[in-house]
């Protein structure tokens, strides 16, 4: 499978530094670029990626404000948050408005390779320095039951609810009252959120998400 790619970043150094890695991979297609928000949100309408890579400060629309519009507009694009900002501001406005990923700058290009491999298969990636930027008050680990780990661990490597029922032997309704469950003990609104507090809490590590 042949991922299609976009990559919004307002420097032109960075960008030009991610497109020439990207461009060397076989299974990558680098279908455009942009320097500003607008710009960006233009391309991703005409190409329809299954990845955008969106820096979050950009001038015109910034990062968050692109990533909630593709979102509202119902578009089939994964967007993955590439950025040098870790603060736990910056990391749920992203995720709540719909972001599958997000990487840092620092990161190496292999890490992002896989963050890129992951949010198209719709799982879910958060870069370890992300996760431990997130302090949320008054969550127990021990609150999720043994399943609902199961369940989440899942569901963040990208599997359906059908998938997850048919390899936990158990329905459907099953899994989305865990979900639900989950989410509500994590104080979660989403399958991300969710994710990035239960690798801030050590409920589940990155590595086992990552298998």
């Amino acid at each position: 499978m042949v991922i299609k790619v976009v990559l919004a970043d307002d420097h032109p150094l960075t960008r030009e530094g991610f497109k020439s890695y990207l461009e060397g991979k076989e299974d990558i297609k680098l279908v455009g670029e942009a320097s500003d928000g607008e710009s960006a949100w233009e391309v991703i309408k005409e190409q329809l990626p299954d990845v955008a890579l969106i820096d979050i400060r950009m001038p015109g629309i910034d990062g968050v404000s692109l990533v909630r519009r593709v979102r509202q507009e119902g578009l089939n694009v994964a967007c993955l948050m590439l950025t040098s900002y870790d603060a736990q501001q910056y990391v749920l406005a992203s995720l709540r408005a719909g972001a599958k990923g997000y990487i840092l700058k620092t990161a190496s290009p292999e890490e992002l390779l896989r963050a890129i491999e992951i949010v198209a298969s719709q799982g879910v990636y958060l870069d370890k320095e992300v996760a431990l930027a997130v302090e949320e008050p008054g969550f127990s680990p021990e609150q999720l039951s043994p399943r609902e780990r199961e369940v989440l661990l899942l569901a963040g490597r990208g599997e359906s609810s059908k998938e997850i029922a048919s390899k936990l032997f158990i329905s459907e309704r099953t899994v989305q009252t865990h979900l639900a469950s989950i989410y509500d003990k994590l104080g979660a609104r989403n399958k991300t959120e969710a994710l990035l507090l239960a690798l801030k809490y050590g409920v589940v590590t990155l590595e086992e998400l990552l298998e």
